[in-house]
């Protein structure tokens, strides 16, 4: 029975895109144990997901070294034996739990000078691993498959839906159980050249309720005022659930919509991993690189000769990659 501790990333997304490596250990080692060390916002979202024994918490802030918190808590895994690590980020501290846990076999990337953490250094071919599931998914292989991995080796990730939490987040939000629903996912933490317009998403929102759906708009606190923009004037249909939900209650109220609209964001990842349809919105960053994993999906992108440009802010100042994406392009394929 072989045993892996997984260092995980730091951001939502990536979380979630690395489920597909977890389930693709599992595919190959039926009977292994799977732990994976994450900040504590993914233990509720690694718990959804049952090739994931225990999810384990890193006490430390984002950006943060931490050297002593880690070497602490590698020591504290030596006793757990396991037989490999893996290390998805390619920081130099993301490397020193395994390290300090003694864990004979530690795969990563090249990265920061690694060489005495990670005994295993694999090249980032960013050729063939042109996509962040396929750089997750390889490090669980062996070089020879690792470059690219096949497509049986990148199962797409799925996400456990907590029915009972499902009706209670209905009674609590008081949402209507007879109407159908569509999911709005207007944050861009990332930066606004990620972000469609709240005035494209008030108008999206307008014609679905309109044409007899009821409009949840998800997101964390931040995004609670541009909720509100979102929905201002729509009526008893149109619910701003930015800041009113935890992050584990989104994983259940997106497998209940009929489908998602959602800019390149961590919770439209989430919603691909409950099968939901999702609606991917694309200008700055690109559908090549960071696709929502499901055969359920419409991905948007007027693909303009100054974009991807991977820019936090539009380069050129006009952002025309997402207000040139105008409603109609979007809602026509959904209402042909």
């Amino acid at each position: 029975m072989a045993k892996f501790l997984i260092v995980g990333p730091s951001w939502v997304g990536d979380m979630v895109m690395a489920n597909s490596l977890f389930r693709q250990i599992r595919q190959n080692h039926p009977d292994a144990i799977i732990d994976v060390i994450g900040p504590a916002w993914s233990a509720p979202i690694l718990a959804r997901m049952p090739d994931v024994r225990n999810a384990i918490t890193l006490p430390t802030g984002h950006g943060e070294w931490g050297i002593s918190t880690r070497k602490k808590l590698g020591h504290s895994l030596r006793s757990e034996k396991y037989d490999q690590a893996i290390v998805l980020p390619r920081s130099w501290k993301s490397a020193l739990v395994p390290f300090f846990a003694n864990i004979p076999k530690r795969v990563g990337f090249h990265g920061e000078q690694r060489y005495f953490l990670l005994n295993e250094r694999r090249k980032l071919d960013k050729t063939s691993l042109d996509q962040t599931v396929k750089r997750f998914t390889s490090l669980g292989l062996e070089k020879l498959e690792a470059y690219p991995p096949t497509s049986e080796n990148m199962p797409n990730p799925k996400l456990e839906v907590d029915k009972v939490n499902q009706g209670k987040l209905f009674d609590s939000l008081r949402l209507h159980p007879n109407r159908p629903a569509t999911c709005l996912m207007a944050g861009a933490e990332f930066g606004p050249s990620k972000q469609w317009p709240i005035s494209h998403f008030h108008d999206t929102a307008k014609h679905f309720i309109e044409e007899g759906y009821q409009v949840w708009v998800l997101g964390g606190p931040k995004d609670k005022e541009e909720g509100n923009a979102i929905i201002e004037g729509l009526g008893e249909f149109a619910f701003n659930l930015c800041g009113e939900t935890k992050l584990v209650d989104a994983i259940d109220l997106l497998a209940k919509a009929e489908f998602a609209i959602s800019n390149d964001s961590g919770l439209m990842h989430v919603a691909a991993a409950v099968g939901t349809y999702v609606h991917g919105i694309y200008g700055s960053t690109s559908e090549r690189y960071t696709p929502p994993l499901t055969i359920k999906k419409t991905i948007h992108n007027l693909h303009l000769e100054c974009s991807p440009c991977f820019k936090r802010q539009c380069p050129l100042g006009h952002t025309d990659c997402q207000n040139k994406l105008t409603p109609d392009l979007i809602i026509k394929t959904i209402n042909p």
